[in-house]
């Protein structure tokens, strides 16, 4: 596409941007309301599984779509993605229970990742590696936007309207987005002399899967030694060895284990995985901190949560313009991660509101600096025909790391909170039977999560047993602080061996042409149909 006018080039990048923009607002007006939509379906017990199966579908379908869009181009596959995403959250509105909330944020998952997956591509397809770093910097504003607005107006909402309407608010945009894209993004041809690896894309999703499912449930529904999750994690030995094997016999492999011999696609996607890891695993639990330890409301949980925001696209930008005017990025990606390491280990010792908005914009600010750095040394890194794959491996890594994460520190909260609740002294077994049932079933974090409904049992409940619950709702304050202090300290250690891996990272200059990309189109053409839809083939 390097052929097309920078008039056109713009006018695609405006609709790629309101997709991702589309995509991205409905997830970031969820984090802060989710916690008091799982406390109004009765669900912490499977609070996590929210952002897991998300986090599952979306890496599945990322991957797939990598190599299909390199294939078929990538415009039918960024429509599919937001007709599947409009009908997942409009779906997620109407869920009656946590189980159809779960069900139907997976199918939000699948259109997530396709959105994602071509919208990060094609912006190499149109920009050299050196333009895409400032291009990474708008594209990141985009997430910083919706990561100011989203909050404060899932919170909004939560506290004031139907929580359904966090799901369907946004919707009409889906619609803009779509066709925006119908009619500005350009139509490419399909390389007639690729297959499609469908064995292959069968066993690197038989793979992911009980992966995934194994550390979701390991240590919170079953045992790390039990057999369901033995049996898990020896499913995905075996479907791994198979994948590996059929990749190297296809001809066109969905995840072409070449690209790994190159050591900044390793490293980067090592990288990619640990940082997420962190991110993910520790920031989800900083609603409940603010929330249930703080006792903020979700309204102003949005508000606390919103300097990060701006921290985070600011320096996106600053480090997108850096990149793209000396041509290097492994000291930003080196300063991005050591900077994270400090917020996160601003987060342990947090007990105040200023202390929070302090570590998130630490936090932020660093996030901002790494998060382009990776995705465009990948993509320096490899031929334009093999730009969909290596950008969505980088997803990939990043969205396993994000779910293993989730899945590790979930398991980290919910064993410390019964530890410390046990080592606190407080128990029901002294207190007359009755009374001992009537408080039983509030010995939960959950109720921590609405105030409104903290206070109205309360005062229902009888002078007798005021002073009782009162202690009760102290010791699970404590418990659910010291908790969460354990996960974000278990997100730290994380960051620090993505910060030192990343010293291993080898710094190519970035290119400033879009390597190997050849036209159908008569040369004589060109200037003449810049702004007509290009074909584009192998």
């Amino acid at each position: 596409m390097e052929h097309l006018s920078y008039k056109r080039k713009i006018t695609i990048m405006i609709a790629i941007m309101v997709s991702m923009f589309f995509a991205s607002i409905n997830q970031t007006i969820v984090g802060v309301a989710m916690p008091r939509i799982i406390a109004k379906l009765n669900g912490m017990d499977y609070y996590t599984w929210v952002m897991t199966i998300y986090l599952l579908t979306s890496t599945i379908s990322t991957i797939l779509v990598g190599k299909l869009s390199d294939i078929y181009g990538r415009k039918h596959f960024i429509l599919g993605g937001i007709v599947i995403f409009i009908i997942g959250a409009f779906l997620s509105g109407t869920a009656q229970n946590i189980i159809h909330l779960i069900t139907y944020r997976g199918v939000q998952g699948v259109g997530a990742g396709i959105i994602m997956a071509t919208a990060f591509t094609a912006v190499g397809d149109l920009f050299s590696p050196r333009e895409r770093g400032r291009w990474a910097g708008i594209m990141s504003a985009v997430f910083g936007i919706s990561s100011i607005l989203g909050p404060g107006l899932g919170g909004y909402i939560v506290d004031h309207l139907d929580w359904h309407w966090v799901f369907w608010i946004f919707l009409p945009l889906g619609f803009v987005a779509f066709f925006m894209i119908m009619f500005l993004f350009p139509q490419v041809e399909r390389r007639e002399s690729e297959s499609i690896d469908y064995l292959g894309s069968l066993f690197l999703t038989l793979t992911i899967v009980p992966l995934l499912l194994a550390f979701s449930w390991a240590g919170t529904k079953y045992a790390w030694s039990s057999y369901t999750i033995l049996s898990l994690f020896t499913g995905t030995l075996v479907a791994l060895i198979i994948f590996l094997y059929i990749e190297t016999k296809v001809k066109s492999p969905v995840l072409p284990l070449s690209l790994f011999r190159n050591s900044v696609i390793s490293i980067s996607n090592i990288v990619g995985f640990m940082m997420f890891a962190g991110m993910f695993g520790a920031l989800m639990y900083m609603p409940f901190y603010v929330q249930g330890v703080l006792g903020v409301s979700a309204t102003y949980a949005g508000y606390v949560t919103m300097p990060m925001s701006i921290s985070m696209f600011t320096m996106n930008a600053y480090a997108g313009n850096r990149m793209t005017k000396i041509g290097k990025y492994k000291k930003m990606a080196l300063l991005g991660l050591f900077t994270m390491l400090i917020g996160m280990l601003l987060m342990t010792i947090m007990d105040s509101i200023p202390m929070a908005v302090l570590s998130m914009v630490v936090f932020g600010g660093g996030l901002g600096l790494s998060m382009p750095v990776f995705m465009i040394a990948i993509q320096n890194a490899v031929d334009s025909k093999d730009l969909g794959v290596a950008t969505a491996s980088m997803q990939l890594f990043r969205n396993l790391g994000g779910t293993i994460g989730i899945a590790v520190m979930g398991t980290i909260l919910s064993t410390s909170i019964r530890s410390r609740l046990a080592e606190s002294g407080f128990s029901t077994s002294n207190l007359d039977p009755e009374m001992a049932q009537n408080l039983a079933q509030f010995q939960s974090p959950q109720i921590l999560l609405d105030p409104s409904k903290l206070t109205d049992i309360q005062s229902s409940l009888p002078e007798s047993l005021q002073a009782v619950f009162t202690q009760m709702i102290d010791s699970l304050r404590e418990a659910l602080a010291g908790s969460l202090s354990n996960v974000f300290l278990a997100g730290a250690m994380v960051l620090l061996i993505a910060l030192i891996v990343t010293f291993f990272l080898k710094e190519v200059p970035l290119r400033t042409t879009v390597r190997k990309i050849e036209e159908i189109e008569p040369k004589d053409q060109k200037e003449s149909s810049s702004d007509i839809i290009p074909s584009v083939s192998k």
